[in-house]
């Protein structure tokens, strides 16, 4: 893996460290030393000046630094101007920019990941966990090392998943399955008697876990990420499912077919800024389509295949209901069925100027087929 160093200039020498954070244009322009006197309007003038803090000061007093930086950055309204496409790019842009202006207070780990600051927490294992081992100094961002805390205790106790009647474990950079809505549906989903079954984008392994629970013999989970094969695999282990369950790292598919191919793919066709928004975002749809377009060569005769997505990114204009359709035409598949329901998840504040499409936002499963003798069954939606 190729590394990058930063560079900044203390008591009259000129120091350098490994840069820790997963994203490369992160790294600042130009550091500047700083502790307890610093103020958040000032970190925030320096930072958008595309200059970043190191901080010397008491650890406590960093975290408290951060939070009045975010507090400032939430009382600023986003803007929400022209289609709701439009609003969408703009509230992007606008998480961006202040992902950039949170990112300028950095922190420096010693060789193990020490953290040379006072009333500092041990930060070594949840560091070793999300980044492996380390021999350098590293310089990280604040909010990616709180972020990689936060992972840490998501690993050790796990996110209930009532279905299941068991904990997921998920890693550092792997999507948790806290919204569950696409698992009631799994759930509920009429089973087609599969005997085999392939989870595609397995994430955490939680819809691997749950065919197995239902009623499949052999399934076949795969992911791009290898973050995310090591965190399937885990769950997997913890549960004792290894013998139903094989997890592997693949683009998609696994070779041969199954009964049953199950994939919540990302539901938003805009290009991902880190690993874990690969989970949501999917440039130009290119995932999704590949996925359609492959899905017959990996279907047994008499197979079904369970498509879960939202329709926020038809709410928000960044693809029409038309559109999913003709890619499903393409593909030369049938739509078997199709199950709703709502996210019961607390939508943002009303400031939020996404809030409306949310609000009204439907999760569905596709029930897809490949025709008989030529012809759909008839489809009532």
């Amino acid at each position: 893996m190729e590394h990058h160093y930063v560079q900044w200039r203390e008591d009259g020498c000129v120091r350098s460290a490994r840069w820790g954070a997963a994203h490369r244009h992160l790294v600042a322009a130009d550091i500047v030393v700083a502790g307890d006197e610093l103020r958040a309007e000032q970190a925030m003038s320096l930072a958008r000046r595309n200059r970043a803090v190191l901080w010397r000061g008491d650890y406590r007093n960093a975290r408290q630094l951060l939070a009045a930086v975010k507090r400032r950055l939430d009382r600023r309204p986003v803007p929400h101007d022209g289609t709701p496409a439009d609003a969408f790019h703009q509230y992007r842009r606008a998480t961006a920019d202040r992902a950039h202006i949170v990112s300028r207070v950095l922190i420096e780990l010693g060789p193990g990941y020490h953290l040379d600051l006072p009333h500092a927490p041990d930060v070594s294992q949840a560091c070793l966990q999300a980044y492996g081992p380390a021999t350098e100094r590293l310089v990280t961002p604040l909010s990616e090392l709180l972020g990689v805390l936060g992972a840490h205790q998501w690993r050790r106790r796990g996110v209930r998943v009532p279905v299941l009647g068991e904990r997921i474990h998920p890693h550092y950079g792997v999507f948790a399955p806290t919204r569950q809505e696409y698992l009631d549906l799994v759930a509920a989903a009429p089973w087609p008697r599969a005997t085999t079954a392939f989870d595609v984008g397995t994430g955490t392994g939680v819809l691997a876990v749950l065919l197995a629970q239902r009623g499949a013999g052999q399934v076949v989970a795969t992911d791009i990420q290898a973050r995310a094969v090591a965190c399937a695999q885990d769950n997997v282990d913890r549960l004792r499912l290894a013998d139903n369950i094989r997890i592997e790292q693949a683009d998609l598919f696994p070779p041969g077919r199954a009964d049953l191919v199950v994939c919540n793919p990302p539901w938003l066709p805009a290009v991902p800024t880190s690993e874990l928004d690969a989970a949501i975002y999917d440039p130009g749809g290119r995932m999704l389509r590949r996925f359609l377009y492959g899905l017959s060569d990996h279907l047994a005769p008499g197979g079904e295949a369970w498509l879960v997505l939202s329709d926020l990114a038809e709410r928000l204009g960044l693809r029409t209901r038309q559109e999913l359709t003709e890619m499903l035409a393409t593909a030369g598949l049938c739509v078997a069925d199709r199950l709703d329901t709502r996210p019961r998840h607390r939508t943002r504040h009303q400031s939020d100027p996404l809030a409306e499409y949310r609000t009204a936002e439907i999760i569905s499963l596709w029930r897809l087929t490949s025709p008989v003798r030529g012809h759909c069954p008839r489809y009532r939606p």
